[in-house]
């Protein structure tokens, strides 16, 4: 016999979702599916188009969208649009804080721009995106932040040094924030993904050295963009609500 109940546990009907990085890859499907479940998503990122088109595909879909140009290096521009979005939507329910970057390079090919570059969008951007809005969720005391991290947090991948110690940075910074905010019933989570194909990376998996490595791990195959649904999905509903200072992986025994 069906429970209801369990049916309804991944439902984010009526909540207001935050997602940075939503222009391509993981951030742009985590914004369809997260509206799929009924939630408003208000996606973000630098190229406006991309947004616009986003919004456009949730909206024919039966879903709501919102678009916000945002470089979340550029503090004041990520406090505005903070303000602004709350302002047009209501409050955030739930801040998805995924953007990254990345540049390949052994540790002795690293120069200060790669650094300053890796580490402003990876972490300082990240700290200040949930303070702006951990804020607001302390004051309300409510709310749930997931922040994208990488198996790269816990192994090392090679080529990737300033990656890895990037993505090590924000999950620790998850588990801070959770302690920090935990008696104000704010949620901090990260999610620790595996590798999955998208524009970024498709050229090395296909060349000689990205199918060696695939043929490395125990299920020989890449992830499906789908594979992070249920671990959004059950972070951000109300499934999750006793779910924080986790940094959780999903990457299919890739480093078992």
């Amino acid at each position: 016999m069906s429970n209801p109940q369990i049916a309804q546990t991944f439902d984010l009907d009526g909540k207001n979702i935050f997602i940075t990085g939503a222009t391509s890859g993981l951030g742009r499907h985590f914004a369809k599916i997260m509206a799929a479940a009924g939630a408003r998503v208000v996606v973000t990122g630098r190229r406006v188009e991309r947004l616009e088109g986003l919004c456009q595909e949730i909206s024919s879909d039966g879903g709501q969208a919102v678009p916000y140009a945002l470089d979340v290096t550029d503090l004041v521009q990520l406090d505005q649009v903070v303000e602004a979005s709350e302002r047009e939507c209501g409050p955030i329910d739930v801040l998805v804080n995924n953007s990254g970057m990345n540049v390949e390079g052994f540790a002795l090919e690293v120069t200060e721009e790669i650094y300053d570059s890796i580490m402003t969008t990876n972490v300082k951007g990240a700290f200040f995106m949930a303070k702006a809005f951990g804020k607001r969720m302390v004051a309300r005391e409510r709310g749930m932040i997931i922040n994208i991290a990488s198996v790269g947090a816990n192994n090392v991948l090679p080529g990737l040094a300033l990656y890895c110690m990037s993505k090590s940075a924000v999950a620790m910074m998850s588990r801070a924030l959770a302690r920090e905010w935990a008696r104000a019933k704010v949620n901090v989570n990260a999610v620790c993904p595996g590798y999955i194909e998208t524009e970024l990376n498709s050229d090395w998996f296909n060349s000689e050295g990205g199918e060696k490595q695939i043929k490395s791990w125990p299920r020989r195959r890449l992830m499906d963009i789908d594979s992070l649904d249920g671990m959004m999905l059950f972070l951000a509903s109300d499934a999750g609500r006793f779910t924080t200072g986790s940094v959780l992986t999903v990457d299919d025994g890739q480093y078992i």
